[in-house]
Parts: C-alpha cells; structure tokens; sequence
C-alpha cells in the first residue's frame, strides 16, 4: 500500500465533491468535527458530504459545511439489502472526486471503494488485508500513540499535505433547541450524565445517589439536570435517582434530541458524568467537564484534556477479557472504589470558582 504523495493535497486542490466515510456514534462523531473544519477550509469550493450512522447523522445537523449527511442502518435487525443496494447506486451518481476514511475499518473501507470516488485515502488503523490496497490507494500509517482520537483524524489530513490550524467544534445549535434549553435549565445549574453504552461504563446507581445527596447538602440552592435516552435502562436509572433526591433539586430529561441536548449542556455550568458521548458533547460545546473512566487500552484517546476538565480514571480487571468479572451482576465494581467524596471534592472545587463567559469552541482544551 503506497502513502499519499506530498503533493496530494494540490493535486486535490480542486475536488468539488468530497466525501468523509465514518460509522461513528455520538462521541465518535463529535471527534470527527474538528477534521471536517479543516476539510471545509482546505477545500472551500467543494460540496462536503458524510457517510454515517442515524445518530451521526443527528450530530452533523450541527456543523456548518457539511451539505449533506448520509446514514447507513448498522443494525443487522433493522437494516435491509435493499436499502443499502439504494444507498451504494446514490452514492455513484455523486461522483465524488475525493474520499477520506479516518478509521480504516474494514466495512468503511468497503464503504470508501463503494463510493466510487476518483481518489480515496484512508487511515492504516485497522485490520491488513491484501485487498486493502484494491480498495483505497493512497494510506496514512496509524498516528503516534496518546494522541487524543480528534487528533488522530487530523493527523490524516497533515499527512496528505493540509497545515492545520487550532482544533475547532464551532457547533451551530438551532435557536428552537436553545430556547427550549432555556425553559427547562436554570442558570447555574450542572449537568449529569449518569448511563453509559454499557452498565460496566457507568458508576453504580448507589454512588451516584449518595453523590446527588450529598452535594445537595451542603449547595442547596444548586440545580442538577440528568439526562438520559428512551432506552429502559436509562429511564429506570433516572427514576431510581430521582427518588432518592427531594422535590425540586433534580430535574431528569429523556428523550432530547442531539440538538437539545447539546443545547441543555451548553446551558449548565458544569457537566459531570460516565465515559459516554455526553460527555464529549459537553467538552465540543466549552462545558467544563469531570469525567469517571476505567482504564482500558486506548482510554488515553478518549479523555478530556486541558485546565477544564478533570478525569477520575481507575484499573479495570474486566478489560480485554472474554468473560468479564462484572458482566453477570451487570455492575462495574472497578468504578464503585471511586470514592463519592472525592468526585464531590471535584466538583464543590469548580462550583466555588467565579462563573467566567463560556469557552469559545475554538478555545477548547485539545
């Protein structure tokens, strides 16, 4: 597999169809964003498009310069040959003259050669194949290791010959989605994602109760808003919650969409929660974030980094195992040793700070 020529990015210079290929859900596309500003600016005559996922597809609503964003179903229940067959015949009559895959995945790489597009250069980061090389010509080796997952997608752009600038979110919310925020948040309140993918994400309901409880305590004027999806799960966790917390102090929202919710975040003073999209949502809309992680092999990538944001990461036995110890009692029991006091410490730490102006997008921590 060749790597791009240096001059690949003059060489493209005058692509007007362009096409990004990433199947990613929220926390992946929010990584993604900084990587199209720079397709947007290196390339400001030609249309930007996305090959994604529904929940992608919701994210990309939000950022400028993205004409137009294509969902692809991943669910194998919910997706049909048809379809797909639809979308591949749609994409050809685009006529794409340059692709990027940022993943190099191997359902995107077939993705990107489907596209039909005249050039096409994706990211070594996945599995060799010897039809890697048939599919996509031009391959950027996998970035240093520790470079947080937005950068890792810039990168592939430096390497084809773009200069980048400052990362950048730039998130353009529509107003009905902020004033809706306005009815439902009060000013100064905090934000608390307390559900995750999975339950061995999350810390456990007890923690996060007595947390709520004790925080409360000694602010009691303060104003918390948890947020959760339409999944069961989530509702129920929500409602445990709620409970357990007197009238008034918690208010718990399900159901938002993307634009809500990055609206209702961007409202709150602080955004306190798992290892979930949430939370890079909360970072690319310049919330102040405090972070709970297990330590897995590539949690680095993923963390918030920067003077706003603080990360609580702990050791995690049930990592890499094909069986893991938690995965019965569907319970982390690595993140219930992250003590409720020192996660409220964190966060009375930031509520005792003078409120400053929200971070610009472009002034976010990278």
């Amino acid at each position: 597999m060749s790597a791009p020529p240096a001059s690949f990015y003059r060489e493209s210079g005058n692509a007007r169809k362009i096409i990004v290929v990433d199947f990613g859900f929220l926390g992946d596309t929010i990584h993604l964003v900084p990587a199209l500003r720079e397709i947007s600016h290196h390339y400001p005559q030609a249309e930007l498009h996305v090959l994604t996922t529904p929940v992608g597809e919701a994210v990309l609503q939000l950022v400028p310069g993205v004409q137009r964003a294509w969902p692809v179903e991943l669910d194998p229940r919910q997706r049909t040959l048809r379809q797909q067959w639809d979308t591949v015949r749609a994409l050809r009559r685009e006529r794409f003259d340059l692709a990027f895959n940022f993943s190099g995945a191997d359902r995107t790489i077939i993705w990107t050669a489907l596209t039909g597009a005249r050039q096409r250069v994706a990211q070594a980061a996945g599995r060799k194949h010897f039809w890697n090389a048939w599919l996509i010509p031009n391959w950027v080796p996998p970035p240093p290791s520790g470079l947080p997952v937005f950068e890792q997608r810039r990168q592939v752009l430096a390497a084809c010959g773009l200069r980048l600038a400052s990362p950048r979110w730039d998130l353009s919310l529509p107003e009905a989605a902020s004033r809706k925020a306005e009815s439902l948040v009060a000013a100064g309140a905090i934000h608390l994602s307390i559900c995750a993918s999975s339950p061995l994400k999350e810390w456990p309901l007890e923690n996060w109760i007595e947390f709520v409880q004790r925080l409360l305590a000694i602010n009691p004027q303060l104003q918390i808003i948890a947020t959760g999806s339409n999944q069961p799960r989530e509702q129920e966790r929500l409602r445990a919650l709620a409970a357990k917390v007197r009238s008034g102090s918690l208010k718990t929202l399900i159901g938002l969409s993307i634009a809500e919710l990055a609206a209702v975040v961007q409202r709150c003073r602080l955004h306190v929660g798992a290892d979930s999209g949430v939370l890079h949502l909360a970072v690319a809309v310049g919330r102040p974030t405090i972070s709970l992680f297990r330590a897995y092999h590539d949690a680095n990538a993923w963390m918030p980094a920067g003077a706003t944001h603080r990360v609580f990461s702990v050791p995690c036995v049930c990592v890499n195992r094909r069986e893991p110890p938690c995965a019965t009692a569907q319970r982390a029991d690595c993140l219930a040793r992250l003590a409720v006091n020192e996660i409220e410490a964190a966060v009375n730490a930031v509520l005792g700070k003078t409120l400053e102006p929200p971070l610009a997008p472009s002034q976010i921590s990278a």
